[in-house]
């Protein structure tokens, strides 16, 4: 049992679904040989079939404590990292020649069916949903590993594995419900999301937090009640874990979307959301129902000028605010690292620096002198 749970809350009514997150977890962590398809952050469009492609009936988890047997995920499920023929068009003399991935049989990638969403014209309908490891309060893939080469930190309750212990039997991938568990075929262990523990050991916020444009990601401890994490998910309960009945208490948590209302036959507007409560209730649970009359309660309120905590923590008006404890800049961090001794170098000297003197109109006729 960790002494504290670092976690992540996702705003899903600001998510816009531009990947920058994507690009600044595969930037940083994810360009090691093997490395190629793996997206440790994930970005999919919701009603949809996810990374990896249908991930929700693979299996894994628990169910009243009990273990669930689970599906390994292939690099085709997850989706293979394309090659593109730019040589050939930009480069190749023909002008006939398009943008083609592997040729024009490319399979399904990480993002197939971006922006294809649900419903039908005019009531169609999609929200993005950006995952990372959940970092389980009780992770199945910890327990799935005979090697023991998977640990929860005490410190913060991060889930890592030890590559050095990890003899790639996969048992991780088939027990993670969420599949968030990648393979590496060329070094032959097991990789996923380490919650940039690095950083967050330093006092700075995850890359993907970091980065987002839309400021969707808040992030601190479970327990801390000045947070923004307690406050969401404890004191005003509108945060809430995907697919809780998995069984692993995980510790990224949504708010879930609110939707404008459905179209009648006439163009009229109606009393449902576009997007099914029915349908986020089979993510989130059955908590969906009170978290987004809470948003629509607090959003009124707003409206009429009078204060409201929770708008206050949504619109996140100091970006830093979201970030907890973990607002110190990347930058001041690393100045703050000390040097390897086999990297230190002697000090360079300090030259000293003469005083600016002004000379007067006579001396400076004389060269400089007195």
């Amino acid at each position: 049992m960790s002494k504290r749970q670092v976690a992540m809350v996702m705003d899903l009514n600001k998510c816009i679904g531009c990947q920058t997150c994507t690009v600044a977890c595969k930037t940083l962590w994810t360009r090691r040989e093997g490395m190629e398809h793996m997206l440790w952050n994930t970005v999919n469009t919701q009603p949809g079939a996810g990374t990896p492609h249908g991930f929700e009936s693979m299996g894994g988890g628990f169910r009243d404590g009990v273990a669930q047997p689970g599906q390994r995920p292939s690099v085709e499920d997850f989706g293979k990292a394309w090659n593109f023929n730019h040589e050939e068009v930009f480069f190749g003399g023909k002008g006939e020649i398009s943008l083609a991935a592997d040729g024009g049989k490319h399979g399904k990638g990480p993002n197939w069916d971006e922006d294809q969403g649900g419903g039908e014209f005019p009531n169609s309908h999609y929200f993005y949903l950006p995952r990372i490891c959940n970092h389980c309060t009780h992770p199945a893939c910890l327990e799935a590993c005979p090697r023991k080469a998977i640990s929860k930190r005490e410190d913060n309750g991060i889930v890592l594995i030890d590559e050095d212990r990890c003899k790639g039997y996969r048992f991780c991938q088939e027990a993670c419900p969420y599949k968030k568990i990648y393979y590496n075929e060329v070094e032959e262990v097991s990789q996923k999301c380490i919650f940039c523990f690095p950083r967050i050991d330093e006092g700075v916020t995850t890359a993907c937090s970091r980065q987002c444009p839309g400021r969707v990601r808040f992030v601190g401890y479970l327990d801390d009640p000045e947070g923004p994490i307690w406050k969401f998910v404890t004191k005003h309960k509108v945060a809430l874990p995907l697919h809780a009945e998995y069984g692993t208490q995980p510790n990224v948590f949504y708010v879930p979307p609110l939707s404008p209302p459905k179209i009648d036959d006439e163009g009229n507007p109606t009393d449902e959301p576009r997007i099914p409560t029915e349908y986020l209730v089979s993510l989130f649970g059955n908590g969906v129902h009170d978290a987004l009359k809470t948003l629509e309660r607090e959003r009124e309120r707003n409206k009429r000028g009078e204060k409201s905590e929770l708008m206050d923590l949504l619109i996140a008006r100091k970006w830093l605010d979201m970030f907890g404890p973990f607002q110190k800049h990347p930058r001041d961090a690393a100045r703050n690292r000390p040097i390897p001794q086999n990297q230190q170098k002697p000090r360079a000297p300090q030259q000293q620096v003469s005083e600016i003197r002004f000379y007067t109109k006579e001396e400076f006729k004389k060269g400089g002198r007195a």
